[in-house]
């Protein structure tokens, strides 16, 4: 398994070259600082104290201004410096999850909810942005800044310069106590909108179904109670933020007033001390504080971002954690990362797709959704090489898990899947799923134009005639025919809808496009009408000529073409056969064809 490199120290080594182009521009911005106090405490002594004329203040009133506008200007560089490492640190976190769900398992990437992984792609790492714009040029001005000031200040007047020193651990202490509180609610923030995103995402998705049923009220209520929770998580972070400001000034302006006092002390009662040191040391004090304050600031918003951070690395360990252990089984037992496949194995990554029609055996399979839910049990099976497999058995009875088991979508609790004799767990998961094609009774449309649904079907860019060749194959050149805008008509989403048969024959388009060695059918013909049915059976035969398929099947014409029949109950791999000797052997499968046959499916 890889090893999970912490998210923010593998942003700081990436941005080494401006964090200490953040350093010097901070030293130089500290130099500009003291410089303009002691300008400033010239510029009064001579025009206030020693009563100068103004013509012979003009070349330190221009030097003033001249080192203003560069204090001006470096702060600026800084705040520059910040964007451009956090524009780049969001940039490389955004494509690091992309790239992870991308690349990571089958098992993996269908864990967990949809919006939830939405919230964190896009609003963790939007909120990551305040740690590197604000919280780190902060935090190295006021590792580097107050050391100067704190240094000119011990120079001119050692008493004010212990007030500093003394006083300012208040802050940072302060800070780290707020700050640890403000990160624990920031993961309970991010927590809650991950829910929220995660509930709501779901509704849209789910919206007509809830409608239908009268749930869309009572879906409601759970959105605004997720928001609710989200709204106080946000609210109880502003309020430590509040306390933490209210502290803060607290403790600057106490802290001033004890500088003040002691200057006023040395200066009108005792005479030890110059007008112009009085002034200078008094004007270094408040720029001292502000920037520990300001620090302190930082630090509450570096915290927030702190808990979006944490969120990602969640994301990307477990990612990670399942890449890592995907590339450990293929580089075990190479010196160099890369095993050679042995005689009769299958080569790992970057193989070609299985170009034959293989067998599939499953030996002992288990596999258990929940604790309290029925256990799959599938004994010995063993598929050959081009058959085609009906898999039959009352609702519920585990025919989608266990077709799930077959595509690799689920790995088994025990037992063993094989390909052509080989462990399905030993083939590259990118060139098993190049072999296969898995129909499901709801194919998903995407939002594009008709060619573009189907050519998703193929591994390679396909010609506009193989995509037309490959629907003309399917049954879907007529329906095609009948759009104005022919295969470049949008569907999906914001596009054209599209029937149930019209789905599944654009499936089989991309099937015959794909020409996979495995297809895997989950009722794809329930509800149709049996005119399309036919039609699309029509075309699963053409396209099953050069594959093994498994179809989970519920119309006697399919079971009664199958080469063999799997029939389930519960969980169970009840028998396998033929039609009729499932009828002469189980009562249960006999049941079933009765009851098919008075309700006209047959």
């Amino acid at each position: 398994m890889k090893r999970n490199i912490n998210l923010i120290s593998r942003q700081m080594a990436a941005q080494r070259k401006r964090l200490l182009l953040l350093a010097v521009l901070s030293l130089a911005l500290g130099a500009a600082i003291v410089t303009q106090a002691a300008l400033l405490a010239e510029a009064v002594q001579s025009i206030f104290v020693q009563e100068a004329s103004l013509s012979s203040v003009v070349k330190l009133l221009l030097l003033l201004l001249a080192i203003m506008a560069a204090r001006t200007l470096l702060s600026y560089g800084n705040g520059r410096i910040g964007l451009q490492i956090a524009a780049s640190a969001k940039t490389d976190m955004r494509a690091n999850v992309l790239r992870n769900l991308v690349h990571a398992s089958m098992h993996a990437s269908m864990r967990g909810q949809t919006g939830g992984k939405v919230s964190i792609a896009l609003d963790a790492v939007d909120e990551a942005d305040s740690y590197f714009s604000h919280y780190l040029p902060r935090m190295i001005e006021s590792a580097i800044i107050p050391i100067l000031i704190l240094t000119a200040t011990f120079a001119l007047h050692a008493n004010s310069g212990f007030i500093l020193l003394f006083t300012a651990p208040f802050i940072p202490i302060f800070m780290i106590l707020v700050g640890l509180k403000t990160k624990v609610k920031s993961e309970e923030k991010f927590a809650q909108l991950a829910e929220f995103s995660g509930t709501f995402l779901d509704s849209l998705q789910g919206m007509v179904t809830l409608k239908l049923f009268g749930r869309a009220r009572r879906q409601q209520k759970e959105i605004e109670r997720s928001s609710l929770s989200y709204m106080e998580s946000t609210m109880d972070i502003l309020r430590i933020a509040f306390t933490n400001t209210f502290m803060l000034e607290s403790i600057v302006m106490l802290s001033m007033g004890i500088i003040a006092l002691e200057l006023a002390i040395q200066l009108l009662v005792f005479h030890s001390l110059s007008f112009h040191t009085a002034f200078f040391v008094l004007l270094l004090a408040p720029e001292f504080y502000n920037l520990l304050k300001n620090a302190g600031t930082a630090f509450h918003g570096g915290r927030t971002s702190m808990g979006a951070i944490r969120k990602i690395e969640e994301l990307l360990a477990e990612t990670e954690q399942a890449i890592g252990m995907r590339d450990e089984d293929e580089g075990a037992d190479s010196p160099h990362g890369a095993q050679e496949p042995e005689p009769g194995k299958p080569a790992r990554s970057g193989t070609a797709p299985i170009s034959l029609p293989p067998s599939l055996q499953l030996d002992q399979v288990r596999f258990r959704h929940r604790p309290d839910s029925f256990e799959l049990a599938t004994g010995s099976i063993a598929i050959g090489q081009g058959q085609n497999i009906a898999l039959v058995g009352k609702s519920g009875s585990g025919k989608t898990t266990l077709l799930h088991l077959m595509a690799g979508l689920l790995k088994p609790a025990s037992g063993e899947i094989r390909v052509n004799g080989i462990p399905l767990s030993d083939y590259d998961e990118e060139a098993w799923f190049d072999s296969i094609s898995y129909i499901t009774q709801h194919p998903y449309i995407f939002a594009g134009t008709l060619a573009e649904n189907i050519a998703i079907g193929a591994r390679r860019d396909v010609s506009r005639e193989e995509m037309e060749q490959a629907a003309a194959e399917a049954g879907l050149a007529p329906f095609a025919a009948q759009l104005e805008e022919g295969y470049d008509t949008f569907v999906g989403d914001g596009g054209r809808g599209l029937s149930g048969g019209e789905k599944q024959r654009l499936a089989l388009a991309r099937a015959f496009l794909k020409r996979p060695a495995v297809i895997l059918f989950d009722e794809p013909t329930v509800g149709l009408d049996l005119h399309t049915e036919r039609i699309l059976q029509k075309s699963i035969a053409s396209l099953a000529k050069t594959a093994t398929m498994v179809t989970v099947a519920h119309r006697l014409y399919t079971i009664q073409h199958a080469d063999r029949i799997l029939f389930m109950d519960d969980g169970v791999l009840i028998d396998s056969g033929s039609h009729d000797e499932l009828l002469e052997r189980v009562p249960s499968y006999a049941e079933m064809v009765r009851l098919q046959r008075m309700g006209g499916l047959a």
